[in-house]
């Protein structure tokens, strides 16, 4: 059975247009309220980033939940790690997370956890879907749940975090720009590295239910770059809209992302002896970590793009570190999901540990050159990378390259795009391939002129 309304990180879309309006909340709630019934006692968290339609879509959850005879925990603004964090410690049978990650404020979606912080399994959802499609019957009166606000959440998941390092690390020689997209870190991170000692200068914690992800945050890097150039900071650390994406600059106001992040932590790892197998990465993580994993000794695995996907390899081989190029960086031996402070904190203990600034870990490891070009084609049966002038250009490539590079041509999973990458040494021979690749899938899927 297809899922009709989640898609690989839950369901997404602009607010006010169905299924993102306080209609289907309600009933998603009764439904989910549903599937839960078979606990005994069933309880489920709700929590939200800083968009105004997060009001609407809590109080719509909230009440289908308590329809269906669920007791409702409310922790308001939160970022979606301290979600997956709070729905295990406080023994829930689920948690709802109410955000569109980095998206613009007029976009919302609704994210689950199970009882253990993980992802729902995909017959959950399916059970979910199906419960959606019958008419929507509260509970008898005696029988409906409850609701309640946790008002200590926001404490309690900032002591987690600082415990995801040694108590003897103190940051008191560092100072950092925090930067938290007007998100749900607002009021986390700053105090996460305050109270670990570093002076923390603020920025993008102003959220007013409208700014979220405008101008700041790991999407928008080039602000938090520029502060730590004006401020003389050590380092900087952006966050997403939701928490669960982490990039930091360098004191040199240079971009670190999630490949030299994951291949931080995983060195550390290995020469602390905590490491245990090896790292996974995905379709889109660069080169130059699989080169420099490979150095160290580290295997490394590729995924499919999506954090769901990193999990799935990192449990199938029994590993703890793994993340995505975009700042989504997983560390099961600390937590049971991406989570961007707790990712920060590991490379601040790195260099801790190392006695080196941010810019020295960055440059062991060395990027290699990546060009990708988007190419808009037409819904239609035919696989546009499937057809033969296309294989035929690509081994082409790939031939050329050698052992020293690498072509990659995937299907957007929320655009009509077909995402062309290629991957070398040298830049000009990279963007050059990636142009002439382009042009192949243009010429046989061009598209619509109506």
């Amino acid at each position: 059975m297809k899922k009709q309304y989640f898609g690989t990180d839950g369901i997404r879309g602009k607010v006010g247009e169905f299924p993102i309006n306080a209609e289907f909340m309600l009933k998603l709630g009764w439904a989910t309220g549903r599937v839960l019934a078979s606990d005994k006692n069933p309880r489920v968290i709700i929590g939200k980033d800083t968009r105004i339609s997060g009001y609407l879509f809590e109080s719509s959850l909230k009440a289908g939940l308590v329809a269906a005879g669920v007791e409702t925990l409310l922790i308001g603004p939160m970022p979606t790690p301290g979600i997956a964090y709070l729905t295990r410690t406080l023994r829930c049978s689920a948690g709802i997370v109410i955000s569109a990650s980095h998206n613009p404020y007029w976009d919302n979606g609704i994210k689950f956890f199970s009882s253990e912080g993980l992802k729902l399994s995909d017959d959950v959802e399916l059970e979910i879907e199906k419960v959606l499609a019958e008419p929507m019957q509260m509970c008898e009166s005696h029988k409906l749940g409850k609701a309640r606000y946790v008002t200590d959440a926001a404490g309690r998941y900032i002591e987690f975090c600082k415990s995801t390092v040694p108590s003897s690390i103190n940051l008191k020689d560092l100072t950092i720009v925090i930067d938290c997209a007007h998100g749900a870190t607002y009021h986390i991170a700053p105090a996460v590295f305050r109270e670990l000692g570093a002076n923390v200068i603020k920025m993008g914690c102003e959220p007013n239910g409208l700014n979220i992800n405008e101008g700041f945050g790991s999407t928008s890097p080039q602000t938090l770059v520029e502060k730590v150039k004006e401020t003389g900071a050590d380092l900087g650390i952006a966050f997403d809209g939701d928490g669960d994406r982490v990039i930091m600059v360098d004191e040199k106001g240079q971009i670190v992302d999630g490949d030299e992040f994951v291949y931080i932590i995983a060195s550390d790892s290995k020469q602390s002896g905590r490491l245990q197998g090896g790292v996974v990465g995905t379709l889109m993580s660069n080169l130059g970590l699989e080169i420099a994993l490979k150095e160290k000794e580290i295997p490394f695995a590729r995924s499919k793009v999506g954090d769901r996907y990193v999990m799935e390899l990192l449990k199938d081989n029994d590993w703890l570190v793994g993340g995505e190029s975009s700042g989504h960086i997983i560390c099961l031996d600390k937590t049971s999901t991406g989570d961007g402070i707790v990712a920060a904190l590991q490379i601040l203990l790195a260099m801790k540990k190392s006695q080196k600034s941010l810019h020295q870990l960055k440059s062991e490891m060395v990027k290699y050159p990546q060009k990708m070009i988007n190419v808009r084609f037409s819904q239609t049966e035919s696989d546009p990378i499937e057809h033969p002038s296309v294989i035929d250009a690509v081994k082409k490539v790939e031939d050329e390259l050698g052992e020293e590079g690498r072509v990659l041509l995937r299907k957007s999973g929320t655009e009509p795009l077909i995402r062309v990458m290629v991957e070398g040494k040298n830049n000009d021979v990279v963007t050059t391939k990636a142009e002439q690749l382009a042009k192949v899938v243009r010429e046989i899927c061009p598209i619509p002129t109506h």
